[in-house]
């Protein structure tokens, strides 16, 4: 029986075998918590912010300025939209399928380019500060996207980004302002 894998399915067996096995072999499912909006609604605006640079052929700011200017120099966002939006659909993504069917497929936030190489980028949110583990708890699931990019024919490098964004303050007018985190791993 082939199964239909993904980052949170890794991030289960990895967890809870048991559960993991469950799951599959739909014996049972472990309960869903309640979606979390605000991440889903600020990776959806991030993506247009994003696309906007992309559309002038600039990088943003949070990637090309200050502390982040030399770390992201020689480097421009994926320019293939049609490509990049398919991968970065919860529903298509970037798949693989092995020789006894089954199938890994995970969806990008965006995707860097350096040469020839990509570089996946995750936009991640948090109401604190980073610690010192945090970047740590996305490795598998950056890991998978890179070996989904390569077994569909693309060189990527050995490392990805996480750009955090984390509340600074509210302003009178209500907008709420950011810090970024550009973090390599």
């Amino acid at each position: 029986m082939p199964f239909k894998l993904s980052p949170s399915a890794l991030n289960l067996m990895k967890e809870c075998p048991r559960c993991f096995w469950l799951a599959k072999h739909k014996v049972w499912k472990r309960p869903a918590g309640i979606f979390p909006s605000l991440p889903s609604g600020m990776d959806k605006i991030l993506k247009v912010h994003f696309d906007k640079f992309r559309d002038k052929g600039k990088m943003p700011p949070e990637l090309c300025e200050g502390k982040n200017k030399m770390t992201c120099a020689n480097m421009k966002l994926f320019d293939d939209e049609d490509k990049l939006k398919i991968w970065q659909s919860n529903f298509k993504g970037v798949s693989w399928t092995d020789k006894k069917g089954n199938e890994l497929h995970g969806a990008v936030d965006n995707i860097l380019v350096k040469g020839k190489k990509l570089i996946v980028l995750d936009y991640k949110t948090r109401g604190y500060a980073l610690k010192d583990d945090t970047a740590e708890h996305y490795r598998l699931q950056q890991n998978t996207y890179n070996f989904l990019l390569r077994k569909n024919g693309y060189q990527t490098e050995d490392y990805f980004f996480l750009l955090f964004y984390i509340p600074k303050e509210v302003m009178a007018t209500g907008e709420v302002i950011f810090d970024t985190e550009l973090v390599k791993m």
